[in-house]
């Protein structure tokens, strides 16, 4: 199980250039907008972000159902590896169109002044999501990797959703037009 998440892991990184680097771009061109004054930009900013990150991950969702098989074979010559590799790769693959989201979201913030909100909602995702899915996952599904994949996606969407309510909320506060934060 080790040898099959490790080479998922290396894989996960590639697939997670895209959507790691729409924080740092997002924070970078909304602080800009935020402190030209042009909020609707910053948002447009928010949106982009998100679709792109959601079409990128989205596209490997789609390439690793087609290929996860054999680009986890390049690896090891293992079937029992390359078997558990695929399984974490379908359900661990869902994480690489969840997080660009959220890391949207977290550059978003950080541009006004609300970094605190990135640290709450994936404090939230690890304690209340990723260890506890993942622990039960290992305890209850021993046999295979898919639902500890899983956990990791289900904390992603968690943080997506909080974020969502977050941007709302702040957005109805007119928190997100130059006040602050």
């Amino acid at each position: 199980m080790a040898a099959a998440v490790g080479i998922v892991e290396k894989m996960i990184t590639f697939m997670f250039l895209v959507p790691s680097s729409m924080l740092s771009s997002v924070s970078a061109l909304a602080a800009q907008n935020v402190g030209a004054n042009e909020h609707q930009r910053a948002s447009q900013t928010l949106r982009y972000a998100c679709t792109i990150a959601f079409s990128w991950g989205l596209l490997m969702v789609i390439v690793m159902y087609f290929f996860s098989y054999p680009l986890i074979g390049m690896f090891s010559d293992s079937e029992s590896v390359v078997t558990l590799g695929c399984q974490y790769m379908s359900g661990y693959v869902w994480d690489c169109v969840f997080a660009g989201i959220h890391f949207s979201f977290s550059g978003y913030f950080c541009a006004y002044n609300a970094s605190l909100i990135s640290f709450i909602h994936n404090s939230l995702s690890i304690i209340c999501f990723r260890i506890p899915l993942a622990y039960l996952s290992a305890i209850y599904f021993p046999s295979t990797l898919l639902p500890m994949a899983l956990a990791s996606s289900t904390g992603s969407l968690f943080s997506i959703i909080f974020c969502i309510c977050v941007f709302i909320y702040m957005k109805r506060k007119g928190k997100l037009n130059g006040q602050v934060v």
